[in-house]
């Protein structure tokens, strides 16, 4: 790690700090906002999912700030790597054994607590490439160098595709172009990769009759409003009654028709509840952090870090996107939460996890002295 030898304290990206907290503090407040009926119903206990991710938060914040601390940057420590990659294989063949939670096997269950590796999958796999592919970029453009990336992309993504998780299998196939592209990998290698990876999950759409049906109602000009199209419908109205300023908070009517409206269509219940200003608000910490993140990693001068940093700012920044295009109903239905926002215990501390290497990233010296 030649240039990225010394740690300035206290010298971290606070823009890029304040950024996510501000997200998470949103996102608690909107978790009660869009589930406090519900868990009342539920559990008998209105706040319940509100304590449920403020303790996430607060768990996640303590991570981050550790890896964030770190004087050596251990998250591309050889061991930390594949041991990190051996316990997400663990786990998520482990959810092939634990029995199915909404018709799927994604999670798993950690001193009483449900748990879903898919989310720590994305983070072990930026941090697996981004080292790997530097220490080989002599040979990057060997088939022989590249097999074993691929291998390792692909035990993830199959692992991810058959519980089934379609979406985020396509995240990791995207993740691993990315990241080939990033290390300087040709661009007709990526081609061929592109077209033998659209084909598949071409294929896996066709035989998988949900996501199918998805796909063909958000292309149809014939929607079933009271069918597949009910949720992105819901969404679009509330979206709609909240109008510039919205209807002020806790006062949602859509939340009462969107399934679980405090977790992927959290945008919406956003949108209503604080109209246009609201989502323009959210959208404008994302961007900030995506900025911060894509400076971290412009100026770091360690390569590694720098596909590191680039990596995971991208993955932030595309699920963000992903996620408030399908609630604008502009893309299929998909189950990616928002980012630091979203109701979900492993979506956030995994968010942390990839804030916490950021300002890590952020905080290093190159031997000059000039902090990056």
């Amino acid at each position: 790690m030649k240039g990225l030898r010394t740690v300035q304290r206290s010298g971290f990206d606070k823009t890029l700090l304040v950024a996510a907290l501000a997200l998470v503090v949103i996102g608690i407040v909107m978790v009660f906002s869009a589930s406090g009926v519900m868990a009342g119903i539920r559990y008998h206990q209105s706040l319940h999912f509100l304590i449920q991710q403020a303790a996430g938060a607060a768990v996640g914040l303590v991570l981050a700030v550790v890896i964030m601390s770190l004087r050596k940057p251990l998250f591309l420590n050889p061991a930390v790597i594949y041991g990190l990659l051996a316990v997400t294989v663990f786990l998520l063949a482990l959810c092939y054994a634990t029995p199915a939670f909404r018709n799927a096997n994604r999670w798993v269950v950690i001193a009483g607590v449900r748990f879903q590796p898919s989310e720590l999958a994305k983070i072990g796999l930026v941090l697996f490439l981004a080292p790997y592919l530097e220490r080989h970029k002599e040979r990057l453009n060997s088939p022989r160098t590249l097999i074993l990336p691929l291998a390792v992309s692909a035990v993830l993504t199959l692992l991810i595709l058959f519980e089934p998780n379609q979406s985020t299998a396509l995240i990791m196939a995207g993740l691993t172009g990315l990241m080939l592209f990033l290390a300087g990998v040709r661009l007709r290698h990526l081609a061929v990769l592109a077209v033998a990876a659209a084909v598949f999950f071409g294929v896996q759409v066709a035989r998988a009759g949900y996501t199918k049906g998805r796909v063909n109602e958000f292309l149809s000009s014939e929607k079933d409003f009271r069918g597949p199209s009910w949720q992105p419908y819901q969404a679009k109205l509330a979206v709609g009654a909240g109008g510039l300023l919205g209807v002020s908070l806790g006062q949602s009517t859509q939340k009462l028709f969107i399934p679980e409206p405090h977790t992927d269509f959290i945008f919406a219940i956003l949108a209503e509840e604080t109209g246009l200003m609201g989502g323009l608000v959210i959208l404008g910490f994302f961007l900030l952090f995506t900025w911060r993140g894509l400076l971290i990693a412009l100026r770091t001068p360690d390569p590694a870090h720098k596909m590191v940093a680039a990596g995971l700012t991208i993955l932030i920044a595309f699920q963000a996107l992903a996620n408030i295009s399908i609630v604008l109903g502009i893309a299929p239905v998909t189950g990616l939460p928002l980012p630091f926002v979203s109701f979900g215990r492993s979506s956030l501390l995994c968010n942390f996890l990839a804030l916490g290497i950021l300002l890590n990233i952020s905080k290093r010296k190159g031997d000059n002295g000039v902090r990056v």
